[in-house]
């Protein structure tokens, strides 16, 4: 069933509504994503157990701020996209807390899975909601596409960069995740979201 320009222009008018009613909480999930993006950075990977720990956490509070986002927010076009995202960082994090001692090689590969998994929605999220997002789609793009770049190198540097590059790819990953979110959240609050014709409210 094709989508006429009605449809599309409610539709448009329900994501900015949506984004706009609650740009505080994609605000903060982006000062989050880039405050522990920038630790992931700064603090180095000493041993395996600690970098596991360490991005087991950060997944998973990523991954709850996401689900609780996403819920607030669960009347906005792309729910499911959000919501899968948000439910693969929790796992992932679960899953590393709950094994920390299986190894930095192992820890890699499902590194590599869950950034080609979150890259790949990314950029099927910005194309596919394009019109919506307006401005605002190409950030998403970028960050999808970062994802897939971390992904291949991560993979291409095996099993040598599993000693150095968990921790920084990540970081990596955040920040500009991070960066991406506030940016929409900062554009959300100035837009105007009014019907034409329709008078502001003070």
């Amino acid at each position: 069933m094709s989508m006429d320009s009605g449809d599309a222009n409610q539709l448009q008018r329900a994501l900015a509504q949506s984004i706009h009613e609650h740009w505080v909480l994609f605000l903060i999930e982006g000062i989050i994503l880039v405050v522990l993006g920038l630790l992931a950075i700064i603090i180095p990977p000493l041993a395996t157990i600690a970098v596991t720990i360490f991005l087991g956490w950060l997944f998973l509070i990523s991954g709850i701020v996401g689900l609780v986002t996403t819920f607030w927010a669960r009347h906005a076009p792309g729910f499911w996209w959000s919501l899968l995202s948000a439910v693969l960082a929790i796992a992932a994090g679960i899953v590393l807390l709950g094994w920390p001692v299986r190894g930095a090689v192992s820890l890699t590969l499902l590194l590599i899975v869950f950034f080609i998994i979150e890259g790949v929605l990314s950029i099927m999220y910005a194309f596919e909601h394009k019109k919506e997002l307006s401005g605002r789609w190409g950030w998403m793009l970028v960050s999808g596409i970062i994802d897939l770049i971390l992904a291949a190198i991560i993979w291409g540097g095996l099993p040598g960069t599993a000693e150095w590059a968990l921790g920084l790819l990540v970081g990596i990953n955040m920040l500009f995740g991070g960066s991406a979110m506030i940016a929409m959240a900062l554009h959300a609050r100035t837009a105007d979201t009014s019907t034409p014709g329709t008078p502001k409210t003070v």
